[in-house]
């Protein structure tokens, strides 16, 4: 099953509340994604940008997003951010994928030849690697 890393923080009066009346989280947590089929690997509090981070696995980005909706939607929190994690064989199947992809970089493509005669008009822009394109 896929698994999900999810940064959250709490609201002030989602603090507040839980300072009066401290709770374990993860109990609630983990019923949430058990609801949709899932389970929860990890429940931590940080220091730092978020309050805390979970660890999901579920059986699609249809049931994760379905927890993240309820939870997001329940007013306790002030930011929830949910990334779905590839496991290292997914990845380096990705990367193999990827040659597949005749991906070209804009600054590789070959612009429409311009007329010399005709007024600069625009700015200039440098594309880092030593040529300037007028726009």
């Amino acid at each position: 099953m896929p698994q999900y890393l999810t940064r959250f923080s709490y609201t002030p009066e989602t603090w507040a509340r839980l300072s009066g009346n401290p709770e374990d989280r993860r109990k609630a947590a983990q019923s949430y994604i058990e609801s949709v089929g899932g389970k929860l690997h990890g429940f931590w509090y940080a220091f730092g940008t978020h309050d805390g981070y979970t660890l999901w696995e579920a059986p699609d980005n249809v049931s994760m997003a379905a927890v993240a909706l309820a939870i997001g939607g329940g007013g306790a929190l002030s930011s929830l951010e949910t990334t779905v994690l590839l496991t290292v064989d997914e990845t380096i199947d990705a990367l193999r994928k990827a040659q597949q992809v005749q991906y070209q970089a804009p600054w590789r493509i070959t612009a429409a030849p311009c007329r010399l005669d005709a007024k600069p008009r625009g700015r200039i822009l440098r594309n880092g690697i030593g040529t300037a394109v007028r726009v």
